[in-house]
Parts: C-alpha cells; sequence; structure tokens
C-alpha cells in the first residue's frame, strides 16, 4: 500500500527543524473537512438550548457564526458552556480529521518513522471566550502534558478566521532546541485548576528570550508544534469566542517516550510530577 504523504517538501521539513512551528495554509478542504464539524456545533448548541429551556433567536447556520447563541447560553448557566465543550470533541467528522492519514503522514515525515501514534485524551476543540482567562493556558511545552514521546507534534487549527484580537497562538520560535524546562505550580497558573496550574518557571524572562510569532490562519489551516516548543494562547480581546482543533501524534519509536510507557496526557490521569521529577520545582525552592 502506498504511504499517504503530508505534501512537506525539504524546506519545510528544514524550517520545522529550525523554528519548531510550521504553518500550512490550506491543509484541510473547508467544505469538506471544516463545514461539517461547523455544522454540527450549531446543531449541539441548540439542542443543549433545548435540552435547559433556554431560548435562542440565531436563524439558520453561516459557517462565519456557526457558534451563534454559545454566548447566550453561557450567560444563562456557564455550566452549559462546559457541556457543549465536552460533546463537541464526540462530532464524528471532527474524529475523522484528528485521524486523517494526512495528519499521521506529517508525523512519520517530520519524525522519518513508519508508526505513529494519536495521544490518549490528546484531542478535543478549545472554545476560547472573550477576556476569559481561567482556562487560558499560559508558557508551557506540550511534552510535559503528554508524555508519549519528546519528538511528538500539536496540529493546532481555527474554527473561525483569526485576528489579533482573537488572540491567536503564540510561539517561542527556535525554543525546542533548547530542551525541556524547569516547572512549577507557583508562576503564572498558580491560581489556575488542573494542568493549568503549571507551567515555566520565570516564563516571561524565558519567553522573552525568543522571537515570539502569532500566525494569523483560517479554517483549513494549520499549524504544527514541536512538542517542546514553548508556547500559549493569545489573549481573547474581541467579542467572540476563539474556536480551535488540537490533536497531538507522537512516535512510538522514541526512546523516552518507550522508557516512560507512552503515557497518557495529563487530563487522562497521568501523574506528570512524578514522571519528571527532575525538571519540576516545588514551592520554595528555586
Amino acid at each position: 500500500m502506498e504511504a499517504v504523504s503530508a505534501g512537506l517538501d525539504g524546506a519545510m521539513r528544514q524550517a520545522f527543524a529550525r523554528d519548531g512551528v510550521l504553518v500550512l495554509r490550506g491543509f484541510y478542504d473547508v467544505e469538506r473537512e471544516i463545514l461539517p464539524i461547523q455544522r454540527a456545533i450549531h446543531e449541539i448548541i441548540g439542542l443543549v438550548a433545548q435540552r435547559h429551556g433556554v431560548a435562542l433567536a440565531r436563524g439558520d447556520f453561516r459557517p462565519e457564526c456557526f457558534d451563534a447563541g454559545y454566548e447566550r447560553l453561557v450567560a444563562h448557566d456557564r455550566r452549559l458552556g462546559g457541556e457543549v465543550y465536552d460533546l463537541v470533541k464526540q462530532i464524528p467528522a471532527f474524529l475523522r480529521l484528528v485521524a486523517a492519514e494526512k495528519s499521521e503522514a506529517l508525523l512519520k515525515q517530520l519524525r522519518n518513522t513508519d508508526l505513529a501514534g494519536i495521544g490518549g485524551a490528546s484531542y478535543g476543540i478549545r472554545i476560547d471566550r472573550p477576556h476569559e482567562e481561567q482556562f487560558r493556558s499560559h508558557w508551557h511545552q506540550e511534552f510535559i502534558f503528554q508524555p508519549q514521546s519528546v519528538d511528538g507534534i500539536v496540529l493546532w487549527s481555527p474554527l473561525r478566521a483569526l485576528t489579533p484580537e482573537l488572540g491567536p497562538v503564540v510561539v517561542c520560535r527556535g525554543s525546542h532546541r533548547d530542551g525541556i524546562r524547569r516547572c512549577s505550580k507557583s508562576g503564572a497558573g498558580a491560581a489556575k485548576a488542573g494542568a493549568y496550574r503549571i507551567g515555566i518557571v520565570d516564563d516571561e524572562q524565558v519567553a522573552a528570550g525568543y522571537e515570539q510569532v502569532a500566525p494569523l490562519t483560517r479554517p483549513g489551516d494549520l499549524i504544527v508544534l514541536d512538542f517542546l516548543v514553548i508556547h500559549q494562547s493569545g489573549f481573547n480581546v474581541s467579542s467572540e469566542a476563539r474556536w480551535s482543533m488540537q490533536s497531538r501524534f507522537f512516535n512510538f519509536r522514541d526512546d523516552y517516550g518507550m522508557r516512560l510507557g507512552w503515557k497518557p496526557s495529563i487530563s487522562a490521569g497521568a501523574e506528570v510530577e512524578a514522571l519528571f521529577q527532575e525538571y519540576f520545582v516545588k514551592e520554595g525552592d528555586s
């Protein structure tokens, strides 16, 4: 059987190795792969509203406002936003996109391997609401949260066209080449919950040492991130939610991941502080 190509040339692979980030314009077919996801989100919002007796005046589906009514739901009850968040990651069209052969081919071609994996509980659709800081991801490296292979990749794709006000993902170009950074729960995320508490020690100072890029992308575009590149969610100062899809691929043949036992993500129960004791700084330590 002929291998599926991700359409990468040598210059793209070199750029990714150098920068730790690669932007692929039009990687997904908007009509065939993105539109069904947007349409399903629109229907799910309507069904959640119906289930809880919330009246929504939003008209027919249109791609540019596929999430019409979502803010009204959240205003009625913040928990309903969480219900939508849990449901949209179960959309078949989204799961087909996660497991697409061309997405798998990206990992294989960028990491020169024949055996790719999708991290357990490593994919979903983020909904970053305007001016909401509690669930914004601050500076971090993916590998600490996804300990399957040190040479894994994040696939990040927007469902809404990104503007500076919506807060595109911010990447410290080339930071992956400096290895794994020390982490703690006493930095910028100290007041947050769960995985959002964990951040890089002296994160702002560390990030300031690199060129920071924040690519503006549209539905169909894809940003590929190295598992060690330092990045964070942008600040959404617009009037709309920033919707984006994430999935993570790893290399089964990576020695580090094999030594750890290809653990699932932190959201699936991986005890990352125990796995990475040498990188975690406890409160009060320097």
